[in-house]
């Protein structure tokens, strides 16, 4: 087998391996993103930033599930112009691609924060999009097909790095949104997002989480994740970085089957930082075994009739 078989030129970006860490793990700061990327990591991608500082929501904010996570943490973030310094400073000392996740409520806003990120050094943009609209109240941006194409377009315009756009699973067909996406401008998709969820403690008999509800993630929404990765694929030539209870190298290899040329690892690294490690070396003897050249290869061949 070749050296380079897990190496992927992804929208833009060349990768050593396609693993990324998952927005939303590890924090702002330079030293977790290197300590992520001596693990393993083909690439990592940032806490969600904004245009102003967010405090998040009160504790508690996680709560562990049968099968994963369930957290409501708030958009904890230091605004863009402090984390603009912090962008700069992890270029200096990072050998992997380093993915800005950015959120707004507004698609203004949206632009913004993402050209602030890209002139400070990003080498990508990933949308979080799952923040509910300012003139919505309660509507995900990520649920509506004419407002997410406004936030894709407003930002395209507004940046010369890839852009990637994280869509939600909690919609009733997930392609109609990513058809937005890639019709505004999207170089490619993650997908998905956390599931909409809920703990309730049967002794207080009220909800654990300090937001009442909060986002699943972790290996229970593996099978959902998969069939979004599955169906966009299905409909779209579009990159696709598949996203959702990645734990090993078989969860990795599901998703390059179902149409994602990358995945992102978020959950599982709690339990394990070298996880990324672990997963590209059991994809790459899972080509050797099934006599594949690279990963490339066996994307979207779950699709083969």
């Amino acid at each position: 087998m070749e050296t380079n078989a897990l190496s992927i030129g992804f929208a833009g970006l060349q990768l050593e391996n396609p693993t990324m860490l998952a927005s939303g793990v590890m924090g702002y700061s330079a030293e977790s993103f290197h300590r992520i990327a001596k693990s393993g990591a083909g690439a990592v991608v940032t806490k969600s930033v904004g245009i102003q500082p967010r405090v998040g929501y009160v504790n508690p904010t996680v709560v562990q599930a049968a099968a994963g996570l369930i957290n409501a943490m708030g958009l904890p973030n230091p605004g863009i112009d402090v984390f603009s310094e912090e962008i700069k400073f992890s270029k200096t000392i990072l050998r992997v691609p380093l993915i800005v996740s950015v959120f707004g409520y507004s698609a203004e806003e949206y632009a913004t924060v993402a050209k602030k990120a890209a002139e400070a050094g990003a080498d990508a943009i990933e949308l979080n999009v799952s923040c509910p609209h300012v003139k919505q109240t309660g509507a995900e941006i990520g649920q509506n097909p004419k407002i997410l194409a406004e936030v894709v377009q407003q930002v395209k315009a507004s940046i010369n790095k890839p852009l990637i756009v994280k869509l939600s699973p909690n919609v009733a067909d997930i392609t109609v949104l990513a058809e937005a996406a890639v019709k505004a401008g999207a170089d490619a998709l993650t997908a998905v997002n956390t599931l909409k969820a809920i703990a309730i403690d049967a002794e207080t008999m009220l909800p654990i989480l300090a937001n009442v509800k909060g986002g699943l993630s972790g290996a229970a929404v593996k099978p959902v994740a998969l069939r979004c990765v599955y169906d966009i694929a299905e409909k779209f030539e579009v990159p696709i970085i598949g996203c959702g209870g990645v734990s090993n190298w078989r969860d990795a290899v599901e998703f390059f089957l179902a149409g994602a040329s990358a995945v992102q690892i978020g959950t599982a690294v709690a339990d394990d930082i070298e996880v990324f490690r672990s997963v590209t070396k059991g994809v790459e003897n899972y080509l050797r075994k099934k006599h594949y050249r690279s990963v490339k290869e066996i994307v979207g061949l779950a699709h083969r009739k």
